[in-house]
């Protein structure tokens, strides 16, 4: 027997006094899928060459790592590296933004299906789901700051074709690969300073909306999700699309509402809002940031949040009703490295609340012992989850610990380095 499957039996042991079976955990998480996002391998550059107007929308990439991907091809080949050093299958979350055009300028409210032919061929072959999001900044016309709640007519009218246009290309994803697509509208209108007229901009958001979701798509193929913000840079004061905004309109149109952990003041807990929305809604979607005292989207951690958000999925029997995603970008450190980071991160803190023993604890609480409860939640800190981890990643044929990071380095030396 080697090193690892003795440590995974004497965690197995410990694990069942206390009446959680590893095996069952181990099966649950390799069922668990991630959605990485494109973004982060090549600092929400996309491959648009109709227009240069860089990064808008708050958005901002720090840093300039070597060997940034380049053109589709080379972001496929980064994601395909990552995706072989994280255990279980899979998905893919692209943005509008990263359509292969062929050279050939294609406005975004003209995009289609054929415009992410390549994109779809490569997830077929490999087995993933694909996600999407239609690209409401980065623009020319959303250089004044609005999109879908602009004042100008035109310009709205574009942004509405333009997701309109998403939602057909994110259910031809979910037909052709069998699972239905989830597309995620966020949109960067709001206020560096305080308006005087904060109902205007949200009754236009809230119309173009309804003309954006006006076409029946058929739920097994595609999921629309809306996604709120506290604050951004160049919308300090106001954010038309806010937290509450959206919570009523997916409510009331039965939509998924999407929960970033960087979007919210920082004294709040994405954690407590989970099961506070899953009393009115289906399903959430869930970005996994890390916000260092702003929306900052840092690479996700095994830190305190991350514990908390997963624990609160688990509990709650939510599994089958949230739809996890990564959403962070660090041009600062190598970008395979951090897609596998997070990836790992969060399929840990899964783990750490799959592993915990909910039937004991639930009893404690229902009987007002809050004392054997606290007990409980500090003494499965020194719990061996690392062990389980372990035998998750060899099971899955993934290296085991920061051997992750050898490979990573190769690909770096090999591929990355070459990139001028």
């Amino acid at each position: 027997m080697s090193a690892i499957e003795t440590a995974y039996e004497l965690a197995r042991e410990q694990y069942a006094a206390l009446g959680v079976d590893t095996e069952v955990a181990l099966r649950t998480l390799a069922q668990v899928a991630i959605s990485l996002h494109c973004w982060q391998g090549d600092d929400v550059g996309g491959f648009e060459r109709a227009h240069t107007s860089g990064l808008t929308g708050g958005i901002q990439a720090t840093g300039d790592y070597p060997g940034k991907a380049r053109d589709a091809d080379e972001l496929r080949a980064d994601a395909d590296q990552a995706l072989r050093l994280v255990p279980g299958r899979h998905r893919f979350n692209l943005h509008a933004s990263y359509a292969e055009t062929d050279g050939q300028k294609v406005e975004r409210d003209q995009l289609g299906p054929e415009h992410f032919s390549r994109w779809l061929g490569w997830a077929k072959d490999r087995g993933l789901g694909l996600d999407f999001n239609p690209t409401f900044f980065a623009h020319p016309l959303a250089a004044d700051g609005f999109t879908l709640s602009n004042r100008d007519s035109g310009r709205r009218a574009f942004w509405v074709e333009h997701g309109r246009a998403c939602r057909r290309i994110g259910a031809s994803f979910g037909k052709a690969l069998g699972s239905p697509c989830v597309t995620n509208i966020w949109i960067p209108d709001g206020y560096k300073d305080t308006p005087v007229d904060r109902k205007g901009p949200r009754q236009r958001l809230r119309l173009s909306l309804d003309q954006v979701l006006a076409d029946p798509i058929d739920r097994a193929f595609n999921l629309d999700a809306v996604e709120g913000k506290l604050f951004g840079l160049g919308v300090e004061s106001y954010t038309v699309g806010s937290h509450e905004f959206y919570l009523a309109y997916a409510v009331e149109k039965k939509l998924l509402l999407c929960l970033d952990a960087g979007h919210y003041h920082p004294t709040e807990f994405l954690a407590d809002k989970i099961s506070a929305v899953l009393c009115s809604l289906d399903q959430v979607l869930l970005h996994v940031s890390r916000g260092v005292r702003w929306d900052s989207d840092h690479v996700v951690i095994l830190n305190d949040e991350l514990r908390a958000i997963a624990e609160e999925v688990v509990r709650g029997d939510y599994l089958d009703r949230v739809r996890l995603g990564l959403d962070f970008f660090d041009a600062s450190i190598n970008r395979v490295a951090a897609w596998v980071i997070g990836a790992r991160s969060t399929l840990k803190a899964v783990l750490i609340a799959l592993l915990e023993p909910r039937v004991l604890m639930r009893r404690a609480e229902s009987v007002r012992d809050h004392t054997e409860r606290l007990a409980w939640l500090e003494e499965l800190k020194n719990m061996p989850f690392g062990a389980v981890w372990d035998m998750h990643c060899q099971r899955q044929s993934v290296p085991l610990g920061t051997h992750w990071l050898d490979e990573v380095k190769r690909y770096e030396r090999e591929v990355l380095a070459r990139r001028s």
